[in-house]
């Protein structure tokens, strides 16, 4: 069985899924201002963005972070973040003494109005079984690492629940509102992959 499009490697996945885009519009199967309301959605309104003002939000505010971890669905909800894949959302803290990272093992449950789309390598099996065995070792290979006195918590997502990880405030960032600290969270740190940074 031949075909006419073939998929070269080399190229660049940006590259490849704007020519699929294209050859889609172009045959009337798909309208531009459709797709382009779908990634402004993913973008803006569904995505890391929103999970970046909660924790901006709890970072600043005592008493709405208080509330966060007492009842993380009902926190996000007052921020208008909640639907589909947010039903339950359970928010832990990271520490000095405690880092906490998310994983699904089953497949790939995600707070997606928080953090938007899964990442691939959250959804990889390679991840998803080893974080759980050895996750000092898969958070160094990320580029974290964990101090060896501070333990390390794995929760595991699933259908009837989602984490979420409250990453630690950086030092030197006590001076700066809640609308200059939401550019710095990450994704990443609110899986609990990575750590939230000054700069």
């Amino acid at each position: 069985m031949s075909s006419d499009l073939t998929v070269n490697d080399h190229i660049p996945i940006a590259l490849r899924a704007e020519a699929l885009e294209q050859i889609l519009v172009e045959r009337g199967l798909v309208d531009p201002a459709v797709m382009d309301g779908f990634i402004k959605a993913y973008e803006q309104d569904v995505g890391p963005l929103n999970g970046a003002k909660v924790v901006a939000k709890a970072w600043t505010d005592p008493d709405y972070k208080s509330r966060l971890l007492d009842d993380g669905t009902a926190a996000v909800g007052e921020l208008g973040f909640k639907g589909p894949q947010g039903e339950h959302i359970v928010v832990v803290e990271n520490t000095d003494d405690v880092h906490n990272v998310v994983v699904c093992t089953l497949c790939s449950c995600y707070p997606w109005p928080l953090l938007g789309l899964p990442p691939s390598w959250y959804k990889d099996p390679a991840y998803r079984s080893r974080v759980v065995k050895e996750p000092r070792t898969v958070l160094s290979e990320m580029g974290l690492d964990v101090p060896d006195g501070t333990e390390i918590k794995v929760w595991d997502s699933s259908s009837e629940v989602r984490f979420f990880v409250l990453p630690r405030r950086p030092s030197g960032t006590e001076g700066m509102s809640e609308e200059d600290l939401i550019p710095l969270v990450t994704r990443d740190a609110m899986v609990g992959v990575a750590e939230v940074t000054a700069s």
